[in-house]
């Protein structure tokens, strides 16, 4: 045994085939951790020596293509990889593919931190089609970074590549400031929903209260199922407000345009609930068409209607609302008398507008034209930093309305 390291993060795997090529039980790919003075880790000569040579091998026949960093909602760098094997190179017996794959800092190489998964495969027959997808992932900061990758069967065959990789910000996003300080190697994150640490809220700064409305749904209307990276952007959307030391008090409304109803609320609280959201999601069943919504015929115009008149009023007496989510495109437009009803709001109204091909799409919603009724604002949210930037405004615009509120108004100058 040999190869000492620093470990410092884990990394999300699938397994997939043509045709389906299923993995059963899967545990989730580990850090090599080890123990001592630095935390060192140990690895097997043979791949230490696989790794050092720095040969592309194909032993195991493979083809391996790098990710380029790309900056996600989360203002996180996610990086990786993709590998196909031919289902006929892993033909006969049950087998198991060990991976390991080390990431390593631009200045750092003698410090690099290794994953490791194995993944167990079953019997497949000789004269098999397609290929079998292995995907991994990890999470960057700014930097220059080189990946080292194998991959090896019971039969010590192995399939190695190595690869440069470089994380870097557009001169004109500089200001956005990162999850991830430059340099660092990270687990891509799993759980989309997982709490928020507890934020420091100077008793000076407010108190600030806001109501977050969320429609949680698909860019396609149409689609059967939410999509992570939909899920990812809203959540990061909360995320962003959540993490605001100036806002006190939340109050979130979930809801679900194509099944019509809230999915989740949660009212008053100092930190959103994000584990009970994501509970909440997973009865979204977007696949299937209630017999009752289909009668309706105006049903998605009366549903919107009626969550407008509900939680945009006076009676919570929030410092703002902000709505987030798709466009709501509806065959007929919003009642003038529920608008009407909007009108006595006494606080801002915004439209953080998640979506990411406005030019295919560029009329306003529904929600949009509610929100302009209201003398609101609308920001729509393509990439990572419209949502910096949006969410810049909207708590100036906040804070402004909120001093305006405070400031009793001086009467006419003698």
């Amino acid at each position: 045994m040999s190869g000492f390291t620093t470990v410092i993060g884990r990394s999300g795997w699938v397994l997939l085939g043509l045709p389906i090529l299923t993995v059963g039980a899967l545990p989730a790919q580990t850090l090599l951790q080890g123990s001592g003075p630095g935390n060192l880790v140990r690895i097997f000569n043979t791949d230490s020596a696989v790794l050092e040579a720095q040969d592309v091998r194909k032993d195991l026949p493979c083809t391996v293509t790098p990710i380029k960093p790309t900056l996600g909602f989360d203002l996180r760098f996610h990086a990786g990889y993709e590998v196909t094997i031919p289902l006929s190179d892993l033909a006969g017996s049950d087998d198991m593919l060990t991976m390991l794959f080390r990431v390593a800092p631009d200045g750092s190489r003698d410090e690099p931190v290794y994953f490791t998964q194995r993944l167990s495969v079953p019997a497949i027959e000789e004269d098999a089609k397609g290929n079998a997808y292995l995907q991994g992932s990890f999470d960057l900061g700014e930097g220059k970074y080189h990946v080292d990758f194998l991959i090896r069967d019971r039969a010590e065959r192995v399939c190695s590549f190595y690869w440069d990789s470089e994380a870097e910000l557009p001169l004109k996003d500089k200001q956005l400031v990162l999850m991830v300080a430059p340099g660092t190697v990270q687990a891509a994150e799993q759980e989309p929903f997982k709490d928020e640490p507890p934020v420091d809220r100077p008793e000076s700064e407010g108190p600030l209260n806001v109501k977050v409305i969320v429609n949680f749904a698909p860019q396609n209307a149409a689609s059967a199922t939410l999509q992570p990276l939909d899920t990812n952007a809203l959540i990061s959307i909360l995320r962003s407000i959540s993490r605001e030391p100036r806002i006190r008090k939340f109050s979130i409304v979930a809801f679900n345009m194509q099944e019509q109803r809230v999915v989740y609320r949660q009212e008053d609280t100092d930190q959103i609930n994000f584990p009970a959201l994501g509970e909440a999601l997973r009865s979204l069943n977007l696949g299937t068409v209630d017999l009752k919504r289909l009668s309706q015929k105006h049903g998605e115009t009366e549903f919107l209607a009626g969550l407008l008149t509900e939680e945009v009023s006076n009676k919570d007496h929030p410092d703002a609302v902000i709505f987030a989510g798709p466009k709501v495109m509806l065959d007929d437009g919003l009642p003038q008398d529920s608008l009407n009803q909007l009108s006595t709001v006494d606080f801002p109204v915004f439209y953080m507008n998640y979506n990411l091909n406005p030019q295919a799409n560029p009329w306003r919603d529904a929600i949009g034209n509610a929100v302009k009724h209201l003398k609101g604002y609308e920001y729509t949210i393509s990439r990572p930093r419209d949502l910096w930037y949006a969410w810049s405004e909207i708590m100036s615009r906040i804070v402004k309305a909120h001093g305006a509120k405070l400031t009793p108004s001086s009467g006419p100058s003698q």
